[in-house]
């Protein structure tokens, strides 16, 4: 009874935080996308220059610009508020005299034939900051899986062994550069979504292209035995997927 109480608060919650956000966006803060998206381009921008002064200027700007817009949303305070809501019945809760429930204990269930799975250390791993790249040298190769905040991510597959059939990398970035480079002898296919960047896969290129999704594939990708498939996302950042 009580998970059911706090799966209906936490849906609640978050039908009001979209319904607020979709009226402080249409009607008491009107700019607050537009502060959202410089603030993320002034961080984008100031990351690829933070080897100079003027770059970490511009990061650490644009840090406190996106932080400012966020503190100052309706959204997030009543965010706040429910938390704390939230937590005082929570503290309330831990007060009462507590229940004694007995363990109500289950046979395990069989498997067929006993099956076993093996746990596997991913390659990437999901980083709110920072870039990842593949290792220089020979590595074994797992499917990706990663969503990202702040950085660039570099997938090199010129020092593995793809298996036999579809090989999936599957990216979700917020600001930063997606690289994949990519055998020729490997047939692609990509989809990509993109609020502010640029793209340039295989043969196709654009620039500075706005909430776009894009979808580009090599001609023998459904007869050939060995392939790739590829799906990026980037809120604010480029991507580059090319032959080497």
């Amino acid at each position: 009874m009580l998970d059911k109480i706090k799966n209906d608060y936490f849906s609640w919650l978050f039908l009001i935080s979209i319904l607020l956000l979709f009226l402080e966006v249409l009607f008491f803060n009107k700019g607050l996308i537009f502060s959202l998206l410089v603030a993320a381009g002034m961080i984008y921008i100031g990351k690829k220059r933070l080897h100079r002064k003027l770059g970490k200027f511009i990061f650490w700007v644009g840090i406190l610009f996106f932080s400012a817009s966020v503190l100052g949303m309706i959204t997030f305070r009543f965010l706040v508020l429910a938390a704390f809501i939230y937590l005082i019945i929570q503290f309330a809760q831990t007060k009462k005299t507590p229940k004694l429930e007995l363990p109500v204990l289950k046979e395990p269930m069989q498997t067929p034939g006993n099956e076993q799975v093996i746990s596997r250390e991913p390659m990437f791993k999901n980083k709110l900051f920072g870039d990842q790249k593949t290792p220089e040298h020979t590595y074994e190769w797992n499917d990706i899986n990663i969503q990202t905040g702040i950085g660039d991510t570099v997938v090199d597959l010129s020092y593995t062994v793809l298996p036999k059939g579809e090989t999936v990398i599957f990216i979700r970035n917020f600001i930063g550069k997606i690289q994949i480079l990519i055998p020729y002898d490997i047939e692609v296919s990509a989809h990509h979504s993109v609020l502010v960047g640029n793209v340039n896969i295989l043969q196709f290129q654009g620039s500075r292209l706005f909430n776009q999704n894009i979808h580009v594939q090599t001609p023998e990708y459904d007869q050939h035995e060995q392939k790739i498939k590829i799906f990026t996302s980037l809120m604010v950042g480029d991507i580059e997927v090319r032959r080497i």
